[in-house]
């Protein structure tokens, strides 16, 4: 309950400025906050001063957070009450849930009280020039009433809540991954002890938000798919998103889906024109083969991941393109030496856009190889060769040379000033995602059965790159 207290500020205005921000400081600032953020703290006032007994909680006790604390407020006629709130949108408080006009304790008396944010308003001086002004123009006493308010669980933010729980000096996180109804977390080690509070926090505190999951260990090495284990809610992992106003529908616990990359889907989907012929190699549920193929692109889609093929399927045709996508479920390698080399001869000859989208970021750079002799036997042509788009991750300290110096590697063919990198984003402290794009060079596509250097089995590196990847993007 809220409720008003019949008396004002004018006894805290006999004292000094100083000694009126000290008492202020006292009852109404924490002493030492962490701004909420993984590495970040700072010494900064707090509206709410949690209860100790909240420290440690590791099942979720609302009752327990809920607390009394005195903030300003002035008295304005209801006649001038609407002009008064525009006036005052700097300085009144700024609550979740909290109503910030509220009765005065009289029925009908006429007036009601403009609750104040303490951290802005101590004292009529501190009202600005143009507030103090509207308030003399509107006939409003600026004198300052106190008004006692009960904040309860639900009018704290997220932040709040999980600082007060979690030990001192200890790194607090709130952010996650919005995956529709799923909010997906990687949580630290010392919060794993708080792994079902904090995700009913996240829960109860993001609208929309009605299952809560923690990534368990390292992205597999075949499927590109995480374990995960449920922290609130419903166990239900199939998810419904809409990216770039295209819809998906996937299981999120056995696909692989990162909604930071959306603008990169946008990008690489621009380049494409109507007519073009577009081969994804690492298609997933399909972010770059259904755009492509809804401006009018000819696709052919792979995934080695059953369920991703299947769902690469599902929204084909929930989005009304399946006619213009043929789906695949093949390794990498197969689909370049067998797709995809069947295609291009026809393709090179034509005057439409060839392009290959290869988003494999830990592995795809190994598998250029494939493009080495692929048309061996076929006359050699300079015309309409593919372009390709690779992704890679890098932790040299020149992330575009390094992609660009192993792609070169892979392909046996120097890509130096042949070819641009697109910095992606950083997924870890020292870890980009790039992409290098390129057009696939004659003496590449072309080059006889002796220069190639084929592997018989996909690379052992494989799944340790993979396990090593927790950022996987």
């Amino acid at each position: 309950m809220l409720r008003f207290v019949s008396r004002t500020f004018a006894s805290l205005q006999t004292q000094t400025k100083l000694d009126s921000a000290a008492v202020l400081q006292s009852v109404l600032f924490s002493d030492s906050v962490s701004s909420g953020f993984i590495g970040a703290t700072r010494m900064e006032p707090k509206l709410y001063r949690p209860p100790p007994q909240v420290r440690g909680m590791t099942s979720l006790d609302k009752d327990a957070f809920t607390q009394a604390i005195t903030v300003p407020a002035l008295l304005v006629p209801t006649g001038v009450l609407n002009k008064v709130m525009k006036s005052l949108k700097k300085s009144a408080i700024q609550r979740p849930g909290v109503h910030r006009v509220v009765q005065d304790g009289e029925e009908g008396s006429g007036f009601r009280l403009v609750l104040l944010d303490p951290h802005k308003v101590s004292s009529a001086s501190s009202f600005s020039e143009a507030e103090a002004e509207a308030l003399r123009s509107f006939g409003v006493s600026d004198e300052l009433q106190q008004y006692e308010l009960k904040l309860t669980y639900d009018n704290l933010k997220t932040e709040e809540v999980l600082e007060a729980v979690l030990p001192q000096g200890q790194d607090v996180t709130s952010s996650f991954s919005r995956v529709g109804h799923i909010a997906h977390m990687n949580l630290r080690d010392h919060q794993l002890p708080y792994k079902n509070l904090i995700g009913q926090v996240i829960m109860d505190k993001n609208p929309g938000v009605t299952c809560v999951v923690n990534k368990t260990n390292m992205i597999d090495s075949t499927y590109r798919n995480f374990k995960m284990e449920v922290l609130a809610g419903e166990e239900n992992m199939v998810a419904k998103v809409k990216e770039n106003g295209v819809t998906y529908e996937f299981d999120f616990s056995r696909v692989y889906w990162n909604p930071r990359l959306s603008t990169e889907h946008q990008r690489v989907v621009q380049l494409v024109k109507r007519g073009d012929s577009v081969f994804d190699v690492f298609a997933g549920v399909g972010p770059f083969a259904v755009p492509a193929a809804r401006l009018g692109a000819r696709v052919l889609a792979n995934d080695l991941n059953p369920e991703s093929y299947r769902w690469l399927q599902h929204n084909c045709k929930l989005n009304k393109v399946e006619s213009k996508v043929q789906t695949f479920n093949l390794d990498g390698r197969d689909f370049i030496r067998g797709p995809l080399k069947q295609e291009l001869p026809a393709l090179l000859k034509g005057d439409s856009a060839v392009h290959v989208v290869m988003n494999l970021p830990a592995l795809a750079l190994e598998f250029l190889d494939a493009f080495r002799g692929l048309l061996q036997l076929e006359p050699p042509c300079e015309q309409n060769l593919p372009m390709v788009h690779c992704y890679g991750f890098s932790k040299d300290d020149n992330p575009e040379a390094d992609v660009v110096e192993r792609a070169s590697r892979s392909l046996g063919f120097s890509l130096e000033n042949k070819c641009s990198v697109h910095f992606v984003r950083n997924v870890a402290p020292n870890k980009d995602m790039m992409c290098v794009r390129f057009t696939v060079p004659k003496e590449v596509l072309f080059c006889s059965e002796e220069a190639k250097t084929e592997p018989t089995e996909e690379p052992a590196p494989k799944r340790q790159k993979c396990e090593e990847a927790p950022n996987f993007t």
